[in-house]
């Protein structure tokens, strides 16, 4: 059983089935959710006894870092983390103004296929549980002694795809008694897996929901997005709209911005267009390169030239600070480098 996955009711009656008191339950989910303990034999008010039956039984899930990189220019910190099967996945740390940020991963590699994206090199290997989830907060709270205020869903994964871990990771995070990270600081990115959209905004729960588009016709979305190939623009677009109508938060668009791809003038009209309609925020991605597709950034007058074209039509645009470029920031390239012993020393 993965202890760290459980929420507190099921921890006691966990206590109950092995025989031990309540609220035991108590203080092994605050050494794991609070304290952030590392094993069962720092768990100093647990009897051994207990910790003894807990340690053959119940594996506790740590992350180790396999290695971190540090942006020399801002201070960005890249881990690669090893999982306990073996696996690998990428977290990234991100210091601003309002507060410490960390970017996690949701599964082991990823199905969904953009060709703009490391992360799907290779496909899907397997989804996160919970407790990996929320161990890659926990591994770079106790590296950086920092306490981490936002969150956001967006690493290696499909969010969406791991729907019910998903949802059982955001109840562990935002609980009082563990780390109580605000729901409203938490943003779930996704490709646009419309019956979960739909499914997630029944949850009332308080999180962002950011959609990944990338393009403005289907034509086109479809020779990035293979999930194009499943749901219309007009399908996702009217899921948004329900999910912002439902739960009361407004959507943020993601747009990569792919040179001689998706970034002409008349291409930000439509996306000015699509936005509206949605009462939506626009995040503009200077596409990061990765060699294994070939896209390449515009220049800088082309996304200065789409940007503005947005705010020209009343649109609210913001370009997203470009940090981390120095240490293979983006997702899925440290993993990538890893599973394929290149560039990795």
């Amino acid at each position: 059983m993965d202890i760290k996955s459980l929420n507190l009711d099921e921890l006691k009656q966990l206590m109950k089935d092995i025989s031990q008191p309540s609220y035991r339950a108590g203080q092994i989910y605050d050494w794991m959710h609070n304290k952030l303990a590392t094993d069962y034999d720092s768990m100093s008010n647990i009897p051994e006894s207990l910790r003894e039956i807990l340690k053959k039984e119940y594996p506790y899930t740590v992350l180790t870092i396999d290695r971190m990189q540090e942006s020399a220019t801002d201070g960005t910190r890249k881990y690669l983390f090893a999982l306990p099967d073996g696996n690998f996945v990428e977290s990234v740390f991100m210091r601003y103004k309002h507060g410490n940020s960390v970017c996690i991963s949701s599964q082991v590699g990823c199905r969904m296929g953009c060709k703009f994206c490391a992360s799907t090199l290779g496909g899907l290997v397997r989804s996160l549980e919970p407790s990996e989830m929320v161990e890659q907060i926990y591994a770079i709270t106790r590296d950086t002694g920092e306490r981490v205020s936002n969150i956001v869903i967006m690493g290696i994964g499909e969010p969406l795809d791991n729907y019910d871990n998903l949802i059982r990771f955001y109840k562990l995070i935002t609980d009082e008694k563990g780390l109580n990270i605000s729901g409203r600081n938490i943003t779930v990115s996704t490709c646009g897996i419309v019956p979960n959209i739909y499914k997630l905004a029944d949850e009332h729960l308080s999180l962002t929901l950011a959609i990944s588009l990338h393009a403005t016709t289907d034509e086109k979305r479809r020779s990035i997005m293979p999930i194009a190939n499943e749901y219309t623009i007009r399908e996702v677009t009217d899921a948004c709209k329900y999910y912002a109508d439902t739960t009361g938060r407004r959507i943020s668009i993601e747009y990569s911005l792919i040179g001689g791809v998706n970034d002409s003038v008349a291409e930000a009209e439509q996306l000015g267009v699509i936005a509206s309609k949605m009462g939506a925020h626009i995040n503009l991605i200077p596409v990061n390169p990765v060699k294994e597709r070939g896209f390449v950034r515009g220049d800088r007058s082309a996304i200065e030239a789409f940007k503005n074209k947005l705010e020209k039509n009343a649109n609210n645009v913001t370009i997203r600070r470009e940090i981390g470029q120095d240490i293979d920031a983006s997702c899925g390239q440290l993993r990538h480098k890893r599973m394929n012993s290149t560039d990795y020393d």
